[in-house]
């Protein structure tokens, strides 16, 4: 794998690794029992998908548990706490639309990546259509699920800009064509949702997002804390 192919690697792997680990967070403590299973089996296709893109760069649990802050490339928007329930399913359908369309293109394509977004379409598709039942079962529900789900909404508008830069190494996208239909998508089950599509650009002075460079948000730097604490207060155990 060369250098570029690498980085790659890495930037998609951190934004399934950090994913999966906010949505191990809900274990116990989602709405309803069939929620916590939902939501661990998302967060176990998304260590599987971390796992493989990883070990295209190095040791997996090293480069998990033994990095700092400034060498994770994830996008800022996966890193963001989970907030109620409805944030973290305005989290999941933003982040879940783009991985959908972004490994439909890598799957098309004969890239290094192209394998695993093969494999991995499929689940990344319910992990979508989970995010969209939920959004459209909350915004059409009662006036408190309706308001709430429209706050995580425009809460983490400003993260998704980040979602449609260009990323190093991951070759055979068309950036602005993702874009275009991740908005398309995302626009369609709001209005269907009787949500409205958060106001202001996603690029810009108003926009936020450097994960990719290594900058991230105060969030980040906490969940780190705990997901390492164990591996590094015991380095080289086994169970």
């Amino acid at each position: 794998m060369t250098p570029s192919s690498s980085a790659g690697a890495l930037a998609l792997g951190d934004d399934a690794l950090v994913l999966s680990h906010r949505l191990g967070e809900w274990a116990g403590h989602a709405p309803v029992l069939e929620e916590d299973v939902a939501l661990a089996n998302i967060a176990l296709d998304l260590l599987g998908q971390a796992r493989v893109l990883l070990s295209l760069v190095g040791d997996e649990d090293e480069l998990a548990y033994l990095r700092e802050e400034r060498a994770f490339r994830n996008l800022q928007l996966v890193e963001q706490e989970n907030g109620d329930f409805g944030h973290s399913i305005a989290r999941q359908l933003y982040f879940s639309t783009y991985q959908q369309l972004l490994y439909g293109q890598l799957a098309a394509g004969d890239g290094v990546f192209a394998p695993l977004a093969a494999k991995a379409v499929k689940e990344v598709d319910y992990h979508r259509d989970h995010a969209e039942q939920w959004t459209l079962r909350l915004g059409d529900g009662t006036a408190e699920s309706h308001e709430r789900m429209q706050r995580g909404l425009d809460a983490l508008w400003r993260f998704t800009g980040e979602m449609f830069q260009p990323v190093e190494g991951v070759d055979g996208v068309d950036w602005q064509s993702l874009h275009t239909s991740w908005h398309t998508s995302v626009s369609s089950v709001l209005k269907r949702a009787t949500l409205t599509v958060p106001e202001g650009p996603q690029t810009g002075s108003w926009s936020a997002g450097a994960g990719r460079q290594g900058l991230h948000t105060e969030p980040f730097g906490r969940m780190l804390a705990e997901m390492q604490h164990l591996h590094r207060s015991h380095p080289g155990a086994t169970w």
